[in-house]
């Protein structure tokens, strides 16, 4: 796929993320997919970001990681990107995923119903369309592995009730 981290050149305000800080074990090869929540995204096109170089450094050290999103994801990233920074940096993030960086999944027929069962299930937590999109992805493409700075993604299970392996950590 040939895939390379953007380089950043913008500049932002960093987004407070509460998270922790990842170990050393994220630096061990991780090969086959992997769903990317919206905190990595971010931090990799934002260059003053706190987790921007711990995100590079993965995509880096993982070259042969495929790199798996969902649409709501995506929306999330660009509104976030445009606002902290600029348009022209949500763009690069779109024009990033077009040349192969990221694949998007499309939601199927009743991806919105696992998403509103996720919701249910996972009450306590305050909703996160995005969150919830990358749960029902993980569940459907038996993917348990994801790229997340989201300390909520601890508590997700798959559809089986594996927890999702956070690959940062």
């Amino acid at each position: 796929m040939g895939r390379q981290a953007p380089r950043s050149p913008v500049k932002s305000r960093g987004a407070a993320v509460a998270a922790r800080e990842p170990s050393a074990a994220y630096r061990m090869a991780h090969t086959g997919p992997a769903l990317v929540d919206s905190g990595p995204l971010i931090a990799l096109f934002n260059a003053a970001d706190h987790w921007h170089g711990t995100v590079r450094a993965w995509l880096e050290a993982n070259p042969a990681a495929a790199l798996l999103s969902t649409w709501p994801v995506a929306t999330e990233v660009c509104a976030l990107l445009a606002r902290r920074i600029a348009n022209d940096c949500a763009l690069d993030f779109l024009r990033w995923a077009q040349r192969g960086g990221i694949v998007l999944d499309v939601a199927v027929p009743g991806s919105l119903t696992e998403v509103l069962r996720i919701s249910g299930r996972f009450a306590s937590l305050p909703f996160d369309l995005a969150d919830a999109s990358i749960t029902e992805a993980a569940s459907r493409l038996r993917i348990r592995h994801v790229l997340t700075l989201d300390a909520d993604f601890d508590a997700y299970r798959d559809k089986g009730g594996k927890p999702l392996v956070n690959v940062l950590r």
